[in-house]
């Protein structure tokens, strides 16, 4: 398990200079597709992000890293409403998101979330699951039909659409969980520990699904994941976060070869 590093063996703080320069935002004559900026966020009177900000380019993918505890799950819960949020913005395609319900990020803005804990109802078949993504949906037949499209997409849940799902391997239903976040067609996925709890063949099977959202489908990603070499292998951007601050962030293949993430991260 991953400690906090002293805060000598890491950056003491990242500009938003430095953040647009990573995303490319500014360079290519663009505000960044999402942003936070200088956020403080938590659960009720406890604060565990402090200043964060981030930029993010349409179509980009990013990894949040860093030891347990650090905030990274703090961020998604920001970004979609299951935080309290003290002070900050988080904007979307230059709108401001903050204070938007779960609901209308998701129907409005396109920004669905898949959660770290399982979250199928196993009782319930394939088809069923992907059905319950569209529940926002005006008609039930909307999302019967973004059902196919995602099950043509899948041909592994297509051919056992009619199971239920506690059936299903721990890889299939992390597969069925991000294809349910599919019906609304998001924007963005925001995804919690994709790799959690499985083998090493599920994993690559999840972040080569992933790989293909971003790079066909161009949806936009914002990961964490514990497995910080997994995560930044995939990422096109990398932020290291320590005790609720953003320490340290870079291409994710320099922060792979960065000797500090190796020590401290990376397991050598």
């Amino acid at each position: 398990m991953a400690t906090s590093p002293p805060a000598s063996d890491l950056d003491e703080a990242v500009s938003v200079a430095e953040l647009d320069r990573l995303a490319g935002v500014r360079l290519a004559g663009a505000p960044p597709f999402l942003a936070i900026d200088r956020l403080d966020a938590g659960y009720g009177s406890m604060r565990v992000l402090r200043d964060f900000s981030l930029r993010l380019a349409r179509g980009q993918s990013i990894c949040l890293v860093g030891p347990n505890g650090a905030g990274k799950s703090t961020v998604l819960h920001a970004i979609y409403g299951f935080a309290r949020v003290f002070s900050g913005t988080v904007s979307l395609d230059a709108k401001d998101i903050t204070a938007e319900k779960p609901s209308a990020k998701l129907k409005s803005s396109r920004l669905a979330y898949v959660l770290q804990k399982q979250s199928v109802f196993p009782d319930m078949s394939v088809e069923e699951n992907l059905w319950m993504g569209g529940y926002l949906l005006d008609q039930a037949e909307a999302a019967k039909a973004a059902a196919e499209r995602v099950l043509d997409r899948y041909p592994q849940l297509k051919e056992r659409r009619h199971e239920k799902a506690r059936v299903l391997s721990g890889g299939e239903r992390r597969l069925l969980e991000i294809s349910r976040a599919l019906i609304m067609d998001p924007q963005i996925l925001l995804i919690d520990e994709p790799s959690i709890g499985l083998e090493p063949r599920a994993i690559d099977m999840i972040f080569a699904s992933l790989r293909e959202l971003r790079d066909e489908g161009g949806k936009t990603l914002v990961l964490v994941e514990q497995n910080a070499r997994k995560g930044l292998e995939f990422a096109d951007i990398g932020y290291v976060l320590v005790a609720g601050r953003l320490v340290k962030a870079g291409g994710a293949k320099s922060l792979l070869a960065d000797p500090d993430m190796g020590r401290l991260f990376l397991g050598g």
